[in-house]
């Protein structure tokens, strides 16, 4: 027998091994296609970044028409559910108690300020131990502000001049929907968890039992063992992808903008690089239970809370952006947002997927010294 032959044969040999542990250990199975179901209804229905039904209050001193058009369009829009106080320090003492995010205050002069042609001055406090949620509540009242006052002008025809003349434009997601982007940034935690955490057990497994001295006796090579032991959970990993993608899309309403192709090419480069990652670990650590805690701290925190998934990578501090750059969840956190939400946007897809590639290189090389050191 020649020795591709019996190259063919010892790795036949270990992938039906592996193939065999991945089948009789239920929780492999449940992190690969039951966790994605969990994980995506959690956050496809239960978790909502979304500003709506924002409750404030509404103070009119000198109730009219005027006003009445004004807090109606407060009461009409789906991001407020207003409520109203007859004094502001009634209002007030609610915005302390967090009753309410924000006040909207029309003073006794707010209509004869209209019928003089002038611009009305309104008051708006905000609550603001939430700096994003009052921004954004702010943002809110500015905008209906603002709509209902051309709406007055174009009724009476006076003509108001706003400090500032607003026009905007939602690029890729104008629904502002959370969720479009919640559910393709979780493909990323969910590969992660599977490529990472599930792979930084496989040697150490070895060890834990006292099967590797085995094994190491036996004629099989060390690529052999390595690819021996990633090819299975290469395969899990990506039919777990392609089983969150289905239910992205089919269950949650997520457009594909972009190619399926470059996605599964993507796809790949990052599982591959979260395999790598993993055994890398696994190898080194010689311990299931410490290699599952070096997992968690070293790729699905970072993951988590590092790679743009729910957290803006510009808004960070300058030190923490550069520690996102060695991040691989990074990388393909971009690119599953801009095939979903944007399409095949080149400049951001290939410096994304290069990136990866050579993550892919830098630790495909150091798995092999580290396994070539600790397993020959």
């Amino acid at each position: 027998m020649n020795s591709a032959a019996s190259a063919r044969i010892r790795l036949k040999g270990m992938l039906i091994k592996e193939g065999l542990q991945i089948i009789r250990d239920p929780s492999s199975i449940a992190i690969a296609f039951i966790l994605p179901v969990v994980l995506l209804f959690l956050f496809g229905y239960g978790v909502s970044l979304d500003a709506k039904h924002i409750p404030i209050g509404l103070v009119v001193e000198q109730p009219d028409t005027n006003t009445a058009s004004l807090t109606g369009s407060f009461s009409q829009s789906t991001y407020f559910t207003p409520e109203y106080f007859h004094s502001i320090k009634a209002a007030d003492t609610a915005l302390k108690e967090h009753k309410i995010e924000g006040i909207v205050w029309l003073k006794n002069n707010f209509s004869s300020q209209l019928l003089n042609g002038q611009t009305p001055d309104i008051a708006v406090l905000v609550n603001g131990v939430n700096s994003n949620q009052a921004a954004i509540t702010q943002g809110y009242i500015e905008g209906t502000w603002v709509t209902w006052l051309q709406h007055y002008a174009n009724l009476s025809g006076h003509a108001f001049k706003p400090t500032v003349e607003l026009e905007q434009r939602v690029w890729f997601n104008p629904a502002l929907n959370s969720r479009l982007y919640l559910v393709p940034g979780l493909i990323a935690i969910i590969m992660t968890l599977i490529g990472s955490l599930l792979t930084s057990m496989v040697v150490a497994r070895e060890w834990d039992r006292g099967t590797m001295e085995a094994i190491l006796v036996t004629p099989l090579h060390i690529n052999e063992f390595l690819i021996g032991k990633l090819i299975p959970y290469f395969i899990l990993g990506m039919g777990s992808m392609l089983f969150t993608v289905t239910l992205a899309i089919w269950q949650f309403d997520v457009p594909l903008l972009g190619s399926f192709w470059l996605l599964l090419l993507s796809s790949t480069l990052f599982m591959l690089v979260s395999l790598a990652i993993g055994l890398l670990i696994s190898i080194v650590s010689k311990n299931q239970f410490i290699a599952g805690q070096i997992s968690i701290m070293v790729t699905f925190l970072p993951a988590f809370m590092l790679s743009g998934f729910i957290f803006d990578i510009n808004s960070m501090p300058e030190v923490t952006q550069l520690i996102t750059q060695i991040v691989p969840a990074r990388y393909f956190v971009a690119i599953l947002q801009t095939l979903f939400l944007a399409g095949n946007i080149w400049p951001v897809l290939l410096a994304n997927m290069g990136a990866l590639v050579l993550m892919l290189i830098f630790f495909a090389i150091i798995v092999r010294k580290k396994s070539t050191n600790h397993l020959e």
